[in-house]
Formats: C-alpha cells, sequence, structure tokens
C-alpha cells in the first residue's frame, strides 16, 4: 500500500485521479484498473479518487451520490482490489471518522478548508488530510488551515491549489503559489481539472475548459508541484457530476507520458 511517505519520497509526481463522485462500482473500479495499469507503467505513485457524496451542488436536483454507505464500502473494494490508497472528501466534523473507515485520506473541500471543527476532526483521525485551497483565499493564507491539522496533533497533511475566483464565472491559476505553500514543508497538489471549472452559470450547472487541461498540468509540474489531482472518466458528458471540466479517460496516457517527460528535466535541472 502507498503511503504519504512514498508519495513524497518518490522522484516522479504523484497522482490523485478518478471519478468526481462514485456512481457505481463496476465504472469505479474500472476506471481504477485503467489508471493503476498506466501509473505503474510510468512509475508514477498512485491514489484514486472518488466523493463518496457531493453536499456542494448548485441546485437541489443535482445528482449527489449513491448513498453514503454503498459509495464508502466500493472505495474500500478499490483500494482493497488494487492496493492503492483512496481519497474521498468531507462536509461536517461528524463524517471524519465514518470516512477514515474506509479512505486513506480525508479530503477537505475548497469552500470549508477554514471550518475549525471539520479540520480537527479529519486530523484526529489519524488519517492524511488534504486542505484545498478556498477559492476566495491567498496561498500565504493557507499556513494557518494547516496549523489546526498540526496543532490537533496530526503531521500528515497535504496541500492543494484548485484556482482562485476570477470575476463570478472563471477561475485562474496563480502559479507563484504553488512555491509558496511548499515552504509550510509539506506536499502542494495541482488540481488541474476543478482548475478550469467556470462555476456560477446562469443554467446553475458549472461549465468548464477541459481543452486546457494539458496546459495546466504541464505547467504545474514545471513550476515544481508535488502531485497532480486530475478528475477522469470514460465518458465526460455522461459524468453525473462536474463533466464539463473533467479529462477523457482514454487521453490520460498520453498526457501522463509527457507529464512524466517534463518532470524528468525539472528534476534534472
Amino acid at each position: 500500500m502507498t503511503t504519504l511517505e512514498d508519495l513524497q519520497d518518490n522522484a516522479n509526481f504523484f497522482l490523485l485521479a478518478g471519478p468526481c463522485v462514485i456512481e457505481g462500482e463496476d465504472m469505479a473500479l474500472r476506471i481504477a484498473e485503467k489508471i493503476v495499469t498506466l501509473t505503474e507503467k510510468l512509475h508514477i505513485p498512485y491514489v484514486f479518487k472518488g466523493s463518496y457524496r457531493k453536499a456542494n451542488r448548485s441546485r437541489l436536483d443535482s445528482f449527489t451520490g449513491i448513498g453514503d454507505e454503498k459509495a464508502l464500502k466500493i472505495l474500500r473494494k478499490v483500494r482493497d482490489t488494487f492496493h492503492i490508497p483512496v481519497v474521498t472528501d468531507i462536509h461536517t466534523d461528524e463524517e471524519a471518522a465514518m470516512a477514515a473507515e474506509y479512505a486513506d485520506v480525508l479530503q477537505i473541500p475548497a469552500f470549508l478548508c477554514r471550518q475549525t471543527d471539520l479540520l480537527i476532526a479529519a486530523a484526529r483521525t489519524g488519517k492524511t488530510v488534504n486542505i484545498k485551497k478556498g477559492q476566495f483565499l491567498s496561498p500565504a493564507s493557507m499556513q494557518f488551515a494547516v496549523q489546526k491539522v498540526l496543532d490537533a496533533g496530526n503531521r500528515n497533511v497535504m496541500i492543494t491549489d484548485r484556482g482562485t475566483s476570477f470575476g463570478y464565472t472563471d477561475l485562474i491559476v496563480d502559479f507563484r503559489g504553488i512555491p509558496q505553500m511548499q515552504e509550510f514543508g509539506f506536499p502542494v497538489i495541482m488540481d488541474v481539472t476543478h482548475s478550469l471549472q467556470q462555476p456560477n452559470q446562469a443554467t446553475g450547472v458549472a461549465g468548464g475548459l477541459p481543452a486546457m487541461i494539458e496546459t495546466l498540468a504541464k505547467a504545474a509540474i514545471a513550476v515544481g508541484a508535488d502531485g497532480l489531482f486530475i478528475e477522469t472518466h470514460p465518458e465526460p458528458h455522461k459524468a453525473k457530476s462536474d463533466g464539463a471540466n473533467m479529462l477523457q479517460l482514454d487521453l490520460l496516457e498520453g498526457l501522463l507520458t509527457k507529464l512524466v517527460r517534463i518532470r524528468e528535466v525539472v528534476v534534472a535541472v
């Protein structure tokens, strides 16, 4: 089983990838199997990503999940089948202990990164805590979210940038934030696909710019990101959440191959 130490010690970048939300067992296993095959071939440490529930939705009729326990059991099956760690979001402090029974990494959504009780509850599980930078925060401000986890007795922390609000319906990535947040002493991840989201559309369904995924991913590796976060799906247009900004699964191998080559150059210089 890959550990946080494995992710940090590897010369390559590491990858958190999978569907936005668990839609069913067959799909989760199929996506995981494909990515495991690719990452083993390219020597990329891999963590399977899947939300067991989506709590932050624009509209009441938006898909939120197939049921917490059912989705968490699927995450466990992915973990046990492929011997890889899994990451999932939590939304309230009461969810932390429940999710920790199934997941290796507890992810704090960007909108919730200042919620003290949530951070403390995640920290107290002893699991790795991946804190997403709020779209409304500067990179420097993330030190306080990290400190809450440390003060709760947990040093297994990762930080993920997912863009900064730019007007009402767009996000922009300030790549200065990656080295700035690395100064805190913990791995920094670039969430490529959510950074290309176009939120707050009049339809109540977020848009996206998936054609720019390769551009952002290349830039993140070039400036030294420790890891990448990519949501992917066999048919993004049929995905039940965030399909507009996801990477089509069969495009992942070509992208990762290019990124490994960039990483080799970055390490060499």
